[in-house]
């Protein structure tokens, strides 16, 4: 983890990265949120032991719960520890989650954490409204990544 100069304007510090959601989901609209956490989950993520790879968000009850999102058990809490997998609630304001209500009614939709990072000591949570993507959506990406993967590497070698 590294420290931020006093000057600095970001102080926005990323913990994990959804790098699947991209590939699996059409990402429509993001969010931030907050999410409540306990004091021995709070020093895993400073310690950066967070795995957001099959994690879905769910609204339930008027709440936004965060399900399969793995944040390692801190080693010197292990006996007080707490159970890496249980549903964690996300923190928004009350439009924001009526608003997210009737999207994810809509067919098709879901929230999905893209990213978690530290926004100053709070712990955030950027979900994503997210359209799952067919078989051959997820070929063309495959297909884009592997062109702009060889444009960069001909680019490189015509420079040398």
């Amino acid at each position: 983890m590294s420290k931020k100069s006093k000057g600095s304007k970001s102080s926005d510090e990323t913990i994990a990265v959804n790098r699947q959601a991209r590939f699996r989901y059409h990402l429509l609209e993001n969010f931030e949120a907050g999410i409540a956490l306990t004091g021995s989950e709070v020093k895993s993520t400073r310690e950066g032991k967070v795995n957001l790879k099959d994690s879905y968000a769910l609204v339930r009850d008027q709440e936004v719960w965060l399900h399969n999102c793995h944040i390692a058990p801190y080693e010197p809490a292990a006996r007080d520890g707490h159970d890496p997998e249980r549903p964690r609630k996300l923190l928004l304001h009350k439009r924001e989650i009526l608003r997210l209500i009737g999207k994810t009614a809509e067919r098709g939709l879901t929230l999905v954490p893209v990213r978690m990072y530290f926004k100053g000591p709070h712990v955030k949570v950027e979900l994503a409204l997210a359209k799952g993507k067919e078989h051959a959506d997820k070929r063309e990406t495959i297909r884009e990544r592997e062109q702009k993967r060889d444009m960069e590497r001909e680019f490189r070698e015509r420079m040398r």
